[in-house]
């Protein structure tokens, strides 16, 4: 018989294999990743396409957002569960490289995981799942790229479409025939379209105001300066105007220290506010010297950037004085003006400042003011927009819709392509993967068919928040895509499947061809999970 330590010391090595062994855990922590995800996926599911409802959303000291947009909605969601953050991150990727299709993109990466569960269930490996997704949307990206036609810049009226098409969905559709014309005209104005291959959307200055529709918003070929003349008598228009922009401080020079004069008599006094008086009357006879009229003064947070007395002189100059422009606008400023940022005071001459037609104040109903500036040298280099809205959740939403439809434009200048609307790129993927399919081996098969029928979520998706049969339009889309109409899509409008290039539905290739990439790697990342392991702070 086995001494007794024999004994227990083999029954703890059986059970330390056993815990080696336990099987389920890897299982179950991938299905919990797989719900979570999912979770967040049909969250915002029924905000897609342009039937699609709008989501309010309440944060925590009582601000409500009404939005449509994919990113803006996950980004305000509190989400606590690690691998549905991996959601919300996945749409602000799409939202930085395209910009567009933020919900899309999400709603397509629930549909690939609830495939791959599927095929978990079947007991295929999670490699292999994973491996073949990846070839899938490589072939997928080849796919469309066969079906996209390549787009003429100087073609106004096809991006006019386009920046509709992205407009559509959101809750300010029925001003796209503003905002629209207005973003494609935004984007030509700051780039050249036969060399540039990305835009800086920084400059193009969106400048919100209350009161008035959505319809009053108009794109100036200048500067709007979000701020109000300092006023004290100076001119609040000015014909002609020599800008200058300073990032230095007209008021009395402070020590860095703590410090405390004490004085102890009056003529001790008067000296002190007589020198101050010269200090500051220097530095605006030297400002009226370079033959400045206009004055931007950058936002300064040691100590005021100009002061009563400073303010009392330049208005006597007759200087239009303008404080608090925020340091990150100072680029954009110098740009559009022609004017150079001058941080000290002797280097500010008249070479350094910039010429405009006219600098006037403008009024924006309410007591609210907008100082805009026409006729600059050299314009081309950015544009400024005022974005009206009734009320303060309309020009929010106005904002994003707006932003979007820059971006939509910006894909555009990336890669110079185009795909129809209505789901017709997704099913069109389903039906040639499907095909294809029957020529790979083994798993592989199983998960190419699985990666097409997860796509055809998007369409399916699009007739169900619009009302239609979702079973009924999709398998008509799917005929009509087996039969070579590769262009047709779902049209919400009429109810039925229609070509979607002769109904003006386009977008850009970049748009989707992202969103199936980036789609595919997040569900790929999820699959290779197994533990999640809490770490020790």
């Amino acid at each position: 018989m086995a001494p007794p330590a024999a004994a227990s010391a083999r029954q703890s090595a059986s059970g330390r294999e056993r815990n080696f062994k336990d099987k389920d855990k890897p299982d179950s922590v991938r299905n919990s990743n797989i719900v979570a995800a999912k979770a967040v996926a049909d969250a915002v599911r029924t905000s897609l396409g342009p039937r699609g409802m709008d989501k309010m959303i309440q944060s925590g000291n009582g601000d409500v957002t009404i939005t449509n947009d994919g990113a803006t909605i996950l980004n305000q969601m509190s989400v606590i569960h690690p691998t549905a953050k991996m959601l919300v991150e996945l749409s602000k990727a799409q939202d930085i490289e395209a910009g567009d299709g933020t919900t899309t993109v999400v709603v397509m990466a629930g549909a690939l995981l609830d495939a791959a569960q599927n095929l978990l269930s079947k007991g295929i490996h999670p490699t292999t799942i994973s491996e073949s997704f990846q070839s899938a949307a490589t072939e997928a990206d080849k796919i469309l790229e066969e079906m996209s036609s390549p787009v003429d810049f100087s073609n106004d009226a096809l991006l006019n479409k386009m920046a509709t098409t992205s407009l559509n969905s959101k809750v300010v559709s029925q001003h796209s025939w503003l905002l629209a014309p207005m973003a494609v005209t935004a984007v030509k104005k700051i780039i050249n379209s036969d060399t540039d291959t990305n835009v800086n959307l920084k400059m193009i200055k969106i400048i919100k105001k209350m009161g008035d529709t959505v319809e009053e918003s108009e794109l100036i070929e200048g500067a709007l300066i979000d701020q109000k003349t300092m006023g004290r008598g100076a001119p609040t228009r000015v014909e002609k105007a020599k800008i200058g922009l300073i990032q230095f401080q007209i008021s009395p020079p402070k020590t860095d220290m703590e410090n405390q004069v004490i004085i102890t008599d009056y003529a001790q006094m008067d000296r002190a506010l007589k020198e101050e008086r010269q200090y500051l009357l220097e530095i605006c006879k030297q400002i009226k010297a370079a033959g400045c009229n206009v004055l931007l003064i950058q936002k300064s947070i040691l100590r005021d950037a100009v002061n009563e007395l400073a303010l009392h002189f330049l208005a006597k100059m007759k200087i239009m004085c303008i404080k608090d422009i925020e340091r990150e606008d100072i680029e954009f400023y110098s740009r559009i003006l022609g004017c150079r940022p001058v941080a000290s005071l002797d280097h500010f001459n008249a070479e350094a400042l910039g010429y405009a037609d006219l600098v006037e104040e403008i009024p924006t109903g309410g007591d609210g003011k907008v100082i805009k500036v026409t006729g600059v040298q050299n314009p081309g280099h950015a544009v400024s927009i005022l974005l009206r809205g009734s009320n303060k959740l309309v020009l929010e939403e106005a904002d994003r819709s707006l932003h979007d439809a820059l971006c939509v434009i910006r894909c555009l200048v990336k890669r110079k392509a185009l795909l129809p609307g209505g789901g017709a790129p997704e099913m069109e993927i389903a039906v040639k993967l499907r095909n294809l399919a029957q020529t790979q081996h083994g798993a592989k098969q199983y998960c190419w068919r699985a990666f097409a029928d997860a796509l055809e979520l998007v369409p399916y998706t699009l007739a169900e928040n619009a009302g239609l049969s979702p079973i009924h339009t999709v398998t008509e889309l799917r005929n009509n895509h087996a039969n070579g109409n590769s262009s047709y899509g779902v049209n919400v409008r009429k109810g039925y499947v229609t070509d979607m290039v002769e109904e003006d539905v386009v977008q850009p290739l970049l748009v989707t061809a992202s969103a199936i990439k980036q789609a595919s790697e997040c569900v790929r990342s999820i699959l290779k999970i197994d533990d999640i392991v809490m770490a020790v702070r």
